[in-house]
């Protein structure tokens, strides 16, 4: 007898219908065989699944078995195939009756003792089951409560075999799982650290607010000890709160990569992701023979923090430019394409040279100190430094601040400004939307950036003088913007655009 069950593969982070195929021929019994290009766990699945079925109390088919997974071009991996592929055994088996199960899309893992194990990419197999019409979602329990965020769809929680033919059988009955309120835990944050604890250093606090307003990329340079990696590491203090849009966008990489914490529907914080300067291109932007997402992706609507920038293989730093210029990475293999979303905020530190000695100001500089300085630097490309928004110079802490008792500006007062100029840019490209200043196209720089006279003479000067490229010129502007919404005004002046270029400090001619 046949039977069809509906469930899913993943894709990158997307999720492709499936259907599962299971034949029980009317000869004699025969090796069990699965077909449709799937990989070894998948062939090794019915090894677990007859297992679990026995210890269920469920009669595994004596005569020849065939499973087929289609479409067969697409290759199957993971172990979310164990699932639907025992019910279309139970089904084939007339073990459960009825066609009700054409109406779910189904998924899970299955233990020995017929329990059901979480998934990976439950979030993305509740929205296709949204969009393709389907009724409801079977799931393990542990990923009930990430799908029911989305909604059109009733997700229910199954935990062992049993539970599943009780269900389709008419002997169970369950309650599909009750989405959680995605605004109820939207609060900000608490963090165990605060900009209050920087001592001096306003102007690079000042540089960090305005790219947390506009989500510029920025790069402190300076020497050891000056406190680039304690600003850093403050950034996320003054981030607003994830939306709905981005949460639901930012979790969905996390379900796909199995990363979403436990008891978790939706991340509430926006991820900060840090590695170390060893990680390979395919950590660090995503690869694999079956691509998967890599650092740039898991700090989606996040902060990507590297430090000791130039540390970091010039090969993996030179990946970076993609994500940086379109929010997403694409990954081709001979088979297939995958793209990942990458939107995120790059903020990187660096010390002048290797040593850590010596000073940005190159009339102040030794000989000995000018060629340390432009070796370290020639680790980093013009191109990868052209899309940094913000390169600003930490200065040595000096005494009088160390001890100090003026208090500086903390996160709460920079998160304020932070949040008012993003409110700003809801309202201008629409509260629905994710985009901020930092994300804007030509003709949005022409429509929300102009520039009168005496800012276009700023401009023109900054060209010749500093020998901006026309990327930094449209930095500056995106730029001078973000500091307009801070100031709370409309339109983009004098002092914006004195800042904005202010902020270009390695496109200088020395």
């Amino acid at each position: 007898m046949l039977a069809k069950v509906h469930s899913f593969v993943l894709q990158g982070i997307d999720a492709l219908r499936c259907e599962v195929e299971v034949n029980i021929a009317n000869r004699e019994y025969g090796d069990p065989l699965i077909v449709g290009l799937a990989d070894k766990a998948v062939s090794e699945s019915l090894d677990r699944i007859h297992t679990a079925m026995v210890n269920s109390g469920f009669p595994f088919p004596q005569q020849q078995l065939l499973v087929n997974l289609a479409p067969a071009d697409i290759r199957k991996e993971g172990s979310a195939l164990e699932l639907p592929i025992a019910l279309g055994i139970l089904q084939a088996g007339r073990t459960i009756t009825g066609d009700g199960h054409k109406k779910f899309l189904v998924a899970g893992e299955l233990a020995l003792d017929g329990s059901v194990r979480p998934i990976k990419g439950a979030l993305s197999m509740a929205m296709l089951a949204a969009q393709s019409g389907f009724a409801g979602v079977l799931l393990p329990p542990a990923n009930a409560r990430e799908a029911a965020v989305v909604p059109g769809v009733d997700i229910f929680a199954i935990d062992s075999l049993t539970a599943l033919v009780g269900f389709f059988n008419g002997q169970l009955e369950l309650e599909p799982e009750v989405a959680e309120d995605a605004e109820s835990n939207a609060d900000i944050a608490s963090y165990d650290v605060d900009f209050a604890d920087v001592r001096g250093q306003e102007l690079a606090k000042r540089a960090l607010t305005i790219a947390a307003a506009g989500r510029h990329n920025v790069l402190l340079l300076g020497p050891p000890g000056a406190g680039k990696t304690m600003l850093c590491q403050r950034l996320p203090t003054i981030l607003p709160p994830l939306t709905r849009q981005e949460a639901l966008e930012t979790s969905r990489v996390y379900s796909a990569c199995g990363l979403l914490p436990k008891e978790t529907s939706l991340l509430r914080t926006r991820p900060v992701r840090t590695p170390h300067h060893t990680a390979s291109g395919a950590a660090m932007v995503g690869g694999g023979s079956i691509p998967r997402p890599g650092e740039v992706s898991l700090a989606h609507h996040g902060v990507l923090f590297l430090d000791e920038l130039p540390e970091f293989s010039r090969h993996v730093l030179e990946m970076l430019r993609q994500p940086l210029e379109s929010g997403t990475v694409t990954i081709a293999r001979s088979h297939s394409s995958t793209s990942f979303p990458a939107r995120f905020m790059l903020v990187a530190a660096m010390n002048p040279t290797a040593g850590g000695k010596g000073t940005l100001d190159r009339r102040k500089a030794r000989s000995t100190e000018l060629a340390a300085m432009d070796k370290y630097m020639g680790r980093l490309s013009g191109p990868l430094l052209d899309r940094i928004d913000i390169h600003l110079e930490v200065p040595a802490v000096t005494y009088r601040d160390l001890t100090s008792k003026a208090a500086g500006a903390s996160s709460a007062q920079m998160r304020q400004q932070v949040q008012q100029a993003r409110d700003v840019q809801a309202k201008r490209f629409g509260p629905q939307s994710t985009m901020t200043n930092a994300a804007m196209k030509t003709q949005q720089i022409k429509e929300f950036c102009p520039l009168d006279d005496t800012c276009l003479l700023l401009m023109k000067q900054a060209m010749e003088e500093l020998g901006l490229s026309a990327r930094a010129f449209d930095k500056v502007r995106r730029l001078s913007r973000t500091i307009a919404d801070l100031d709370g005004v409309e339109h983009i002046g004098p002092p914006h655009i004195t800042e904005a270029i202010g902020y270009r400090l390695l496109d200088r001619k020395y």
